[in-house]
C-alpha cells in the first residue's frame, strides 16, 4: 500500500511594510513591474493605508500588499496558507515558536494569526473561508 504524500504547505501572500506608502510604491513597481493599486472594494482612509500587489503573470509569484509600518521592528510578512488557524496556532507554541496577534477575521475571505518562530522572525498563516465575519 501506497502512502499519499502531503502537499507542502505554500506561500500564498505577503505584505510590506513602508514609512511612505507612496515611495515603496514607487520603488517596487519601478523595480519589479508590479501593478500597485488600492485594494479592492477598500475604501476610506484604510484605502490609503493598504494597497495591493499585483504581481501578474504566469509562474508569478503570490499578490500581496503594501501597508503602513506599524512598529520599528515591523518586517516583511509571508501569509502560509493552512487548512486550520486554529489548530497550527497550537502547532506553532507546541514547537516553540508564538502567536503575536490570534486567530482574526479578514470578512469574506478568511482568517490570519501572525506568528513568530524560534529564531524571532515573524510570518502569518492563513485559512480561506468566504464566510469569514
Amino acid at each position: 500500500m501506497s502512502k499519499t504524500k502531503k502537499a507542502a504547505a505554500s506561500i500564498v501572500w505577503f505584505e510590506i511594510p513602508a514609512d511612505d506608502i507612496g515611495r515603496a510604491k514607487s520603488f517596487y513597481g519601478k523595480l519589479f513591474g508590479w501593478k500597485i493599486n488600492p485594494f479592492p472594494g477598500m475604501t476610506g482612509p484604510e484605502a490609503q493605508n493598504y494597497l495591493h500587489i499585483d504581481t501578474e503573470g504566469p509562474g508569478a509569484s503570490p499578490d500581496g500588499g503594501i501597508m503602513k509600518r506599524m512598529h520599528p521592528e515591523h518586517t516583511i510578512t509571508s501569509y502560509v496558507s493552512v487548512p486550520s488557524v486554529i489548530a497550527y496556532s497550537a502547532k506553532v507554541e507546541k514547537l516553540g515558536g508564538r502567536i503575536c496577534k490570534p486567530k482574526t477575521a479578514v470578512p469574506g475571505m478568511g482568517y490570519f494569526a501572525i506568528c513568530q518562530d524560534t529564531e524571532n522572525n515573524t510570518f502569518a498563516i492563513w485559512e480561506m473561508n468566504s464566510k469569514a465575519k
